[in-house]
């Protein structure tokens, strides 16, 4: 999308930012910090800045104790015959990568023209269709690259977020994405149910991250080991009849990207939905795992993704 056609969304209402937590001074602290650092970021040439804050979490990110050791735990559970210094190695660069994304926030609009298209035609079929699709993809390089190289490329769309735990913080992501990406944003949980039943109905595409855990979603594998994952993409891809299509993100040297269009995935339909539900999600994250072994310094290993008492 050019910067002078009228946006397709300029009308739609940008979602409330958090509200069923009370802010506390901490909160406001952490608002101001992050804006703080965001400023700083915005500041600086891109690149300049991801290099930057990414050797400063590669070094500070391991200091951070309790969520450095469920790194190691969840990379011990899917390589047990990695040792601790090559586990050691992965974790850096995810550390290095959180940082190189925290800094590219600053510069979201300026992202799409930072990224190589693979498979473009697959991309441009579903745009010049009209067709609408799922979207799906994780954690991985720079995850805000997905929805804002999508937005550029014209594709009209809602993406569903998880919202920060911090309302201040939350607001100013939304505000940011806002200029780089839909509109049309809704939340995950209770709060956006109701909103993404409007979203079926109003003939846009949808774009979802789907590797973080979910507690009353469905056990499927990931890596071949157990772990509760959203069954929404599986459902609504069923019911709408949508093609899901897999996106692959690797971050390159210099605050590049490569995004991969993946073929759809097929959709299982022996009549019996759960079953089917159960199929699909499976064959989501057999793609997302995938993605995983391709890069593990790219993925966020930070998450208790599998159950306790497999990385405890």
């Amino acid at each position: 999308m050019s910067a002078t056609t009228p946006r397709w969304d300029a009308d739609i209402p940008l979602p409330e930012p958090r509200a069923n937590r009370d802010i506390t001074l901490m909160h406001r602290i952490e608002a101001l910090i992050t804006k703080g650092i965001l400023k700083l970021c915005g500041a600086q040439p891109v690149d300049k800045a991801a290099r930057r804050l990414g050797a400063a979490l590669r070094v500070v990110g391991p200091m951070i104790r309790p969520v450095h050791a469920r790194g190691h735990a969840n990379l011990k559970l899917i390589y047990p015959d990695m040792t601790a210094a090559e586990r050691a190695a992965i974790l850096r660069g995810a550390w290095e990568n959180i940082g190189a994304t925290t800094a590219e926030f600053a510069h979201l609009p300026a992202l799409p023209a930072r990224v190589e298209i693979r498979h473009e035609d697959r991309l441009r079929a579903i745009i010049q269709s009209g067709q609408r699709a799922i979207f799906v993809s994780g954690h991985f390089a720079n995850w805000e690259v997905m929805p804002s190289t999508l937005f550029h490329a014209g594709l009209k769309y809602a993406f569903v977020y998880r919202a920060a735990n911090n309302a201040l913080v939350d607001a100013d992501i939304i505000a940011r994405r806002s200029d780089a990406m839909s509109r049309r944003q809704v939340p995950k949980g209770k709060r956006g149910a109701r909103e993404l039943v409007q979203v079926l109905g109003e003939d846009l595409s949808l774009c979802m991250l789907t590797d973080q855990k979910l507690n009353d979603g469905i056990s499927v594998p990931l890596l071949g080991h157990p772990c509760m994952t959203a069954p929404a993409v599986a459902r609504i891809a069923l019911k709408e009849d949508l093609p899901i299509i897999p996106i692959q993100l690797v971050r390159e040297p210099g605050s590049r990207f490569v995004m991969t269009i993946h073929e759809p995935l097929p959709k299982a339909r022996t009549g019996d939905t759960s079953k089917d539900v159960e199929t699909i999600t499976t064959l989501i994250n057999d793609k997302i795992g995938e993605f995983i072994l391709h890069r593990p310094d790219q993925w966020l290993w930070f998450h208790r993704r599998w159950p306790r008492q497999l990385t405890d």
